[in-house]
């Protein structure tokens, strides 16, 4: 069969001399892929020969992108593998050495199903190691909310082991449908990969998962940290405790006040029958207009500059530019205004930022809403929240309604164009203070475009309620409020001030202030 595209056949290409492929670098990888499998075969994580791992080799003469890929084969019992079991693949997939085959009752060599996975994972994300895990934890998890298209987890430890998150932080891995020959996922990966920028692992329902990291040490260490989070929240979901709030209350508060051990709702993220899950919407709804045009975007826009300049060699910003120079490149094909080129990393710092500064600010003043441009924004007002420059403002009624559905049971979340980190440091810096601990979780274009119907359904999948019209919206726009009805939400359309008007005979409910709801 094909291997991401290219043959299984061992054939020496011109991108490995004979010489280098029996070297020190690819030998060393060789081994430590071997290693890998017996260790993970000791965890149950690649057991009945399931589950795979794949590495570059550790060459640092050759840029990370360019290097060779060891990769574990087929159908081999994992804990008897040896360094000569190893596929040895060029940088685009193509093979350049497999293993001899051995006497039965050993298969013959078979180059995994996993490879057109791994090379989405190595060409997408520039990983350096890729895993993949059967092991049981990762496949309950995906069954506790079968209609559930991510996985959400917050306010644990091991989250710190995870790149790009903190304590405080939601993790959020995303979850594809399984199916019956592995390397038919590979389509439905690589969206999620597009889909979620800040995700270094997906989750495949009933399956397993795959997990990737710069290194191999930094893939089995995020590997470790995921299986560890899987097999708590498992554990949170048998003691009836919610995992996918701060505070880790019981699931269902309000049912469990009136009997603590008769819930009949399984899903965390499930409100009482008699009542709903509330998704609010920010600029226009619980937030003027005027503080995210004259406070947030200027801001942003006046420290681009200053924010790459001073973090252009962190994993961080390196993201970030990757992100846009692919949103630019896109802009560029499409003749969009305002989009010149990024020059390559090797015409110097000032000139790549130059670009970049320029690009940002064309797309600030276009107020887009694409996830390149939302996750820097997000990055930058970082800074100026520790900084004590911003303060989040609210409505002076949407922490009272938000108090008040907390106490009642129902679960709050937030969708907005801004990025997930953006939402969670507005609502954590408010001037009535940290109102986190009143809301659920938070949506952005990473989900979907707020104005097409496919996000209103996404998310009613990834609450978990029974029927859509349990959740009820609430926005200032009357194309997000359609969109959202069409999805079988419940919607209300906030009026407040400095708010666009609505067309006539909208046939939407309206309200001034959340007390009137």
């Amino acid at each position: 069969m094909a291997c991401g595209g290219c043959s299984c056949e061992a054939a020496v290409g011109a991108t490995a001399s004979e010489a280098y492929l029996e070297g020190e670098p690819v030998r060393e990888a060789r081994e430590l892929v071997a290693e890998l499998c017996r260790h993970f075969y000791a965890q149950g994580w690649v057991t009945g020969t399931g589950g795979s791992i794949t590495v570059k080799v550790n060459d640092p003469a050759v840029p990370l992108v360019d290097r060779l890929i060891v990769m574990s084969p087929s159908g081999v019992q994992k804990e008897r593998m040896v360094a000569e079991d190893m596929y040895v693949m060029a940088a685009d997939g193509k093979v350049l050495s497999a293993p001899v085959a051995k006497p039965w009752p050993n298969k013959p060599p078979k180059c995994t199903d996993c490879a057109p996975l791994f090379m989405k994972a190595y060409l997408m994300r520039g990983a350096g190691s890729v895993i993949h895990s059967h092991g049981i934890e990762t496949c309950i998890a995906t069954m506790l909310n079968p209609g559930a298209k991510e996985f959400r987890v917050t306010h644990m430890e091991m989250i710190k082991g995870i790149k790009g998150h903190g304590y405080r932080d939601e993790l959020v891995i995303p979850i594809i449908e399984n199916t019956p020959y592995e390397y038919e996922l590979t389509d439905s990966l690589s969206e999620a990969i597009e889909a979620y920028p800040k995700a270094t692992a997906v989750l495949v329902r009933n399956h397993g998962i795959y997990v990737w990291g710069d290194s191999w040490i930094n893939a089995k260490t995020q590997a470790e940290c995921y299986h560890y989070l899987l097999d708590a929240c498992i554990k949170l979901y048998q003691l009836g405790i919610d995992w996918t709030t701060p505070e880790h209350g019981p699931i269902n508060n309000a049912k469990r006040q009136r009997s603590i051990l008769s819930s009949e709702i399984p899903n965390g993220c499930h409100a009482a029958d008699s009542s709903k899950c509330v998704v609010l919407d920010i600029e226009g709804t619980t937030t003027p207009i005027s503080f995210v045009i004259d406070v947030m975007f200027p801001y942003a826009r006046d420290n681009v500059r200053k924010h790459l300049t001073s973090t252009f060699d962190s994993e961080e910003t390196k993201d970030d530019i990757k992100l846009l120079r692919i949103q630019i490149e896109d802009d560029l094909r499409n003749g969009i205004s305002g989009a010149i080129p990024v020059p390559p990393d090797e015409a110097g710092k000032e000139e790549v930022i130059n670009s970049l500064v320029a690009n940002v600010e064309s797309m600030i003043k276009a107020d887009r809403k694409i996830t390149p441009l939302k996750q820097l924004q997000g990055h930058i007002w970082r800074t100026g929240f520790e900084k004590k420059e911003l303060q989040g403002v609210v409505f002076e009624d949407v922490p009272v309604a938000l108090k008040n559905w907390h106490a009642s049971g129902i679960k709050v979340y937030i969708y907005s164009s801004g990025s997930r980190e953006a939402q969670r440091l507005l609502f954590g810096n408010t001037t009535y203070g940290d109102l986190r601990k009143f809301l659920c979780g938070y949506f952005d274009t990473t989900t979907g475009n707020k104005r097409e119907t496919r996000s209103y359904f996404e998310i009613s999948q990834s609450l978990g309620v029974d029927r859509p019209s349990q959740i009820l919206f609430i926005t200032d726009v009357f194309q997000e409020a359609v969109a959202a009805k069409n999805a079988g939400f419940e919607v209300i359309i906030s009026i407040r001030l400095g708010n666009a008007p609505l067309p006539d005979n909208h046939g939407f409910r309206t309200i001034k202030s959340f007390s009137e709801i």
